[in-house]
């Protein structure tokens, strides 16, 4: 029977493949050392017994015992490269990792702690925005988000009860009650300025290294006219920008006293007209210094808040601004910043917002509640011994 090429030659290869030697793994070599060992000890022994005489050296002198296992006669090899000296002592290091992981549970099933110490579950909200709706006569007609007022009176009950910076050192608190009333409006002005991107805090500092520092009578316009940029820079170092914001001042103090009468402007017009007086700013200035609503000052709190109560979807200020304006009563068109502000700073942070302290979260209201529980976890832990014993080479066990 005639065969193919390929056949006779995948024959040749089986063939060949018999006489290779097969690796031997750790069990089998053990197994082969000791039965070379037990035939070399029976060798030895009659040996001995035709000489007639004792041999001192048995399987010690190979260094092995048949008892032995043959990992405890090995050295690992990287131990091998490590040398002490003679009559070190023996030395043993254990090390442990642990690591902590913090998983984010379902914002439904999440189980938190409320104020009063009761266990509570976090509800996500549905977002319900404003409408816009066309009635018969073709009037537009902005009807506003169906449970706001439910939320505004929630964030007004936590807003009660802490304390934020916003109450103490915010932009309307900044000026001094003992000033004339035409100084205390460009006190205010002059907070607003120095409030963009920087906080509260700092610009209540601000504020008052430029009241007290200031040559007598303090922070007034005459003084900020007359005082040098370097050292109207020193004294607003900590806010942020404060190299644009010391031009602003000084070019502002000059607009007022030669268009305004060396008075802030009453105008949301003109109060925009100032070096670095944007739309938020006029509005506050408009609303603190002479007590007219015109408009809802918008920061980002309050465009982040409402975007995340999903009262509407804006890119900008001025977009939210618009929107609120739409619906919201007039009343509270001054308020709302303030109630805002706090609320961003103490509960509904920008980062890391504390929703298992916030009632909108246990009532179902905020749409963007969360919640974060930490849970510690031992991931491994191993343990590392290093032995030397009389100039031995060190075996590391893991």
């Amino acid at each position: 029977m005639k065969t193919s090429r390929i056949a006779q030659e995948a024959a040749n290869i089986g063939k060949n493949a018999e006489n290779v030697t097969r690796r031997q793994t750790r069990p089998s070599l053990t197994a082969s050392i000791r039965a070379f060992a037990a035939e070399d000890a029976a060798g030895r022994t009659v040996q001995q017994e035709e000489d007639g005489g004792d041999d001192s050296s048995s399987l010690s002198s190979i260094g092995l015992s048949v008892a032995s296992d043959m990992e405890d006669a090995l050295v690992p090899s990287s131990a091998r490269n490590r040398k002490r000296g003679i009559g070190s002592p023996s030395t043993t290091v254990t090390t442990a990792s642990t690591l902590t992981l913090t998983t984010k549970t379902s914002p439904r099933k999440a189980d938190i702690k409320t104020q009063d110490g009761s266990s509570a579950r976090i509800k996500r909200g549905r977002k319900q925005p404003s409408k816009r709706v066309v009635n018969d006569s073709g009037e537009v007609i902005i009807h506003p988000p169906a449970n706001w007022q439910e939320i505004y009176s929630a964030v007004q009950d936590m807003r009660k009860k802490v304390l934020a910076p916003v109450d103490t050192m915010g932009c309307e608190s900044l000026a001094e009650d003992t000033r004339s009333p035409r100084d205390k409006r460009f006190q205010t002005l002059i907070a607003l300025m120095l409030s963009s991107q920087t906080k509260d805090t700092t610009t209540a500092l601000a504020m008052n290294r430029l009241q007290t520092e200031l040559p007598h009578p303090g922070l007034t316009l005459e003084n900020i006219l007359s005082v040098p940029p370097t050292l109207l820079n020193e004294l607003i170092q900590a806010v942020g920008f404060h190299n644009n914001k010391t031009k602003y001042i000084k070019a502002t103090a000059v607009i007022l006293q030669e268009k305004f009468h060396s008075d802030i402007p009453d105008t949301i017009d003109g109060l925009i007209s100032l070096p670095g007086v944007g739309p938020k700013m006029a509005y506050l200035c408009m609303s603190t210094a002479w007590g007219r609503d015109e408009g809802i000052g918008v920061d980002v709190h309050v465009h982040r808040i409402t975007n995340l109560w999903g009262w509407h979807h804006t890119t900008g200020p001025e977009q939210t601004r618009a929107a609120l304006e739409a619906w919201l009563p007039r009343e509270k068109w001054h308020e709302i910043n303030n109630l805002l502000v706090g609320f961003g700073q103490t509960i509904c942070l920008p980062v890391g917002r504390k929703c298992g302290t916030c009632t909108l979260s246990t009532r179902g209201l905020c749409p963007g509640a969360v919640a974060d529980k930490e849970k510690k976890v031992v991931v491994k832990k191993r343990k590392r011994t290093t032995e030397v014993v009389d100039g031995e080479d060190a075996r590391i066990i893991l």
